[in-house]
């Protein structure tokens, strides 16, 4: 059939050239955004310098990216303080599934405009079963280049309005915009600390600094990673007596809650106490005695179970700030699968209170089927990684890599390891058992 009398190109092209601009105006744009849902918006372009990191990660979701539309959508308040984690987990949840409906309709009203856009899921991404990055696009750097806040103490982005209380999505257009936005030139987080105060497993440092393993085994208990340990916990156990032994009734009618709804958070306390913003600071600053004891005093005073590694900062600082709740030690489930993963996951496992005495540089050599050189150096509770190796070594150590990766996920013994030279260390042993105390 000649192509020029299918009924198919007929019709669409009696409807006339659809919306052809190469540049698409950036007020018509944002209006679009605002008529579908979203509370505030703005403009990025693909070529940002601040997002070259980010740019093969957004290629992948969709190629013909040119302009970023981060968007947010604003969480109602008092449900994200309530002490009762239900309620503040439909709210959460809500409006999760509030901010995909809007960036999905903005996409539907720019491809009737014969606009080419790809929304981004927004949370629980469908990629978290990948080793390493468990997201592809990273809303929150997109949301700061675009003007709608900045990274508070809690790393979150705060809007400067909205504050704490608003999820992110971004919507990747096909096209260039006539104007972009820039970051706004102020942090709306003025450091209260309440976040560092609200924390139950003392994850957030008043310094700036984060604990990564210590908020993702509690606050993340339910979700995918930490329910591998209840997997195999159950699948261990030699009968329901055992079962039980192991987790209470409480424990396996919230992993049926999180299976059957959804991933309930543990803890959003450091959202739910943050007073910054211009919609939200006023009652702390008209009453600060009274917001500390009507918002974060309930989250703090709560008993409730908190998950911890044995023998980590977390533990530490939940005996002895929060004595009055229930500490349940569980495993890690972070497993490196390659030694850049290892090497990635040095950062987000270390443990500074357990590192704090400690000063060396250590290198590493990996051989065997992965080879790798590395320098990681442990000062003033700090600890810093780099390729190759860099300055005069403490300790030297030579692994297998495949040996270390099964000794560091427990499948391996690594005095065994030694003994059959599949491990080498050369310089003062005490550093290098030192050295593996400093990670949870």
């Amino acid at each position: 059939m000649d192509l020029d009398a299918h009924p198919t190109v007929l019709k669409a092209r009696s409807k006339g050239a659809a919306r052809t601009a190469v540049v698409l105006d950036a007020t018509w744009l944002k209006a679009v955004a605002k008529e579908c849902g979203a509370d505030d918006v703005g403009l990025v372009e693909i070529d940002r310098p601040a997002l070259k990191a980010e740019r093969g990660h957004i290629a992948k979701v969709f190629a013909g990216t040119r302009t970023l539309l981060s968007l947010v959508v604003r969480m109602n308040r008092e449900p994200v303080r309530s002490p009762t984690r239900s309620v503040a987990n439909q709210e959460f949840h809500a409006v999760h599934d509030a901010v995909n409906e809007v960036a999905r309709e903005i996409v539907r009203r720019l491809e009737a405009e014969g606009i080419p856009a790809c929304n981004a899921v927004g949370a629980f991404p469908m990629e978290v079963q990948l080793p390493g990055r468990g997201w592809m696009v990273a809303h929150k750097p997109i949301a700061v280049e675009a003007g709608l806040g900045m990274i508070g103490l809690h790393r979150n982005v705060i809007h400067p309005v909205f504050g704490s209380f608003v999820l992110l999505e971004t919507v990747l257009i096909g096209r260039d915009a006539s104007a972009y936005d820039r970051p706004i030139d102020y942090n709306p987080c003025f450091e209260c600390k309440l976040c560092v105060a609200a924390c139950p497993v003392g994850a957030i440092k008043s310094d700036g600094a984060f604990d990564f393993m210590s908020c993702y085994t509690h606050n993340y208990r339910e979700f995918l990673g930490n329910f591998g340990d209840w997997v195999a916990a159950l699948t261990d156990a030699k009968d329901h007596r055992d079962y039980r032994r192991r987790f209470d009734d409480g424990e396996t009618t919230s992993m049926w809650q999180s299976l059957s709804f959804k991933p309930g958070y543990k803890a959003a306390y450091c959202i739910a106490v943050c007073p910054a913003g211009e919609e939200v600071i006023n009652p702390f600053l008209e009453d600060r005695k009274g917001y500390l004891s009507g918002v974060v005093k309930p989250l703090t005073a709560k008993e409730e179970t908190l998950y911890v590694l044995p023998g980590s900062d977390a533990e530490e600082h939940a005996v002895r700030r929060f004595p009055h709740k229930r500490i349940k030690h569980v495993k890690r489930q972070l497993r490196a699968s390659s030694i850049p993963m290892f090497m990635a996951g040095l950062r987000l496992g270390f443990q500074r209170g357990k590192a704090k005495d400690l000063s060396a540089r250590y290198h590493w050599t990996f051989t065997g089927k992965e080879e790798a050189q590395a320098t990681i150096r442990i000062h003033d509770g700090r600890i810093a990684v780099e390729p190759g190796h860099v300055g005069e070594p403490d300790v030297k150590i030579t692994a297998d890599s495949q040996a270390w990766l099964a000794i560091i996920a427990g499948d391996a013994n690594i005095l065994a390891a030694i003994v059959l030279r599949k491990v080498r260390v050369k310089g003062d042993m005490r550093l290098f058992r030192a050295f593996g105390r400093c990670f949870a």
